[in-house]
């Protein structure tokens, strides 16, 4: 089996699994010392499986942080975009709402943090994606705090991997945190 199929067969695996309560590991990412010294964050709008990020979002700008979240681009690629709060958000084209096009772009150089979507996580901080590659090609080359939430009961011994898959500096689970592998971006 070659690791597309591996991975296939993971994603599988994981739509049969139970969502957790996410509260947890977002009051854990909440109180990283990472968090609080970031200036400007990259969160996500959680979909599906994944956790309501609007509180996040809401509480996240109340603090005062610059927070971007993703735009879908052609060719697999996004970019940031700062947003004020959730009404100008549209549906992508995969359904995701997104910044619309009045939302200014963010460099990735000013973000100091991100919280990175992911179907589960390994104990090494490689993460497995909906396998569109979106994350991968923005964080290569990326030197700021990486975060990943992952509820403990998905948390993998090892998830398969490509040369190109890069490890959150951290996962946070409803009881811990675990440094990430060190991999060059």
């Amino acid at each position: 089996m070659n690791i597309a199929q591996e991975k296939a067969n993971l994603r599988q695996r994981m739509k049969g699994l139970t969502c957790p309560d996410w509260t947890p590991m977002i009051e854990a990412f909440l109180a990283r010392p990472e968090v609080e010294q970031a200036g400007t964050v990259l969160l996500f709008y959680g979909v599906g499986r994944e956790p309501d990020t609007v509180p996040l979002i809401r509480q996240m700008i109340g603090l005062g942080k610059a927070v971007a979240l993703p735009k879908c681009l052609p060719g697999h690629r996004m970019e940031a975009r700062q947003i004020s709060d959730c009404s100008c958000l549209r549906p992508s084209a995969y359904g995701i709402p997104e910044p619309d096009e009045a939302c200014p772009t963010v460099e990735r150089e000013r973000i100091d943090l991100i919280l990175v979507p992911n179907l589960c996580c390994d104990r090494q901080g490689y993460r497995l994606g909906h396998g569109a590659g979106y994350y991968d090609r923005y964080l290569a080359g990326y030197t700021g705090v990486t975060v990943a939430l992952c509820p403990e009961e998905w948390l993998q011994d090892a998830v398969p991997r490509d040369s190109f898959d890069l490890p959150v500096n951290l996962v946070l689970t409803q009881t811990r945190a675990l440094r990430g592998a060190d991999a060059p971006r």
